[in-house]
């Protein structure tokens, strides 16, 4: 009987010494599980500038080049919502568009309303010349986008001097 609680007591013992052998191996994964998610998520941010330093300030007088800060975005809807048709295998189509500018300079919003009515004729002239086909696919929607920008640019560069706008987004556009 004695024999069996020795057995007994050295079973215990490795038993023990298993189970902590075993905790200690999920204490060890679970700790480097989380540093090489802490070092994921370092990187990550690394990567995407988190810790660059402010580089949108203006430098003090004196102390180098002074960096330029960047504005905040101005969206201009132009109003309103442009309508032209088209002909496509003998049917009337039509199209609607939204058009919004988005600009950092207050002054080339002034000079959009200034010459609205300008500005409205070249994109429904631009608008009414599009091929209805070429619409109906995102390229073609995307190409006519950038026609957009690019007329409206040219003729701010006319007026102002200067292109004014960096984006145009259409807010709205139905094909029918």
């Amino acid at each position: 009987m004695a024999e069996k609680n020795e057995n007994d007591s050295e079973n215990e013992e490795e038993g023990s010494e298993k189970a902590s052998g075993g905790m200690k191996k999920i204490i060890i994964i679970a700790v480097l599980g989380i540093l090489l998610i802490g070092g994921s998520v370092g990187a990550t941010l690394y990567l995407f500038g988190a810790f660059d330093d402010e580089s949108e300030v203006v430098a003090e007088e004196g102390e180098g080049e002074p960096v330029d800060v960047k504005m905040p975005a101005i969206y201009f809807p132009i109003k309103p919502p442009f309508i032209v048709n088209f002909q496509s295998r003998g049917r009337q189509r039509f199209l609607q568009v939204s058009v919004t500018v988005m600009s950092r300079e207050q002054d080339a919003i002034d000079a959009i309303q200034t010459h609205s009515p300008l500005i409205k004729n070249r994109l429904v002239m631009l608008f009414s010349g599009e091929v209805y086909e070429e619409l109906y696919t995102d390229e073609g929607r995307e190409l006519l986008r950038l026609k957009t920008l690019t007329a409206i640019q040219k003729l701010l560069e006319q007026e102002i001097g200067k292109p004014g706008i960096e984006q145009v987004l259409f807010e709205n556009f139905v094909m029918q």
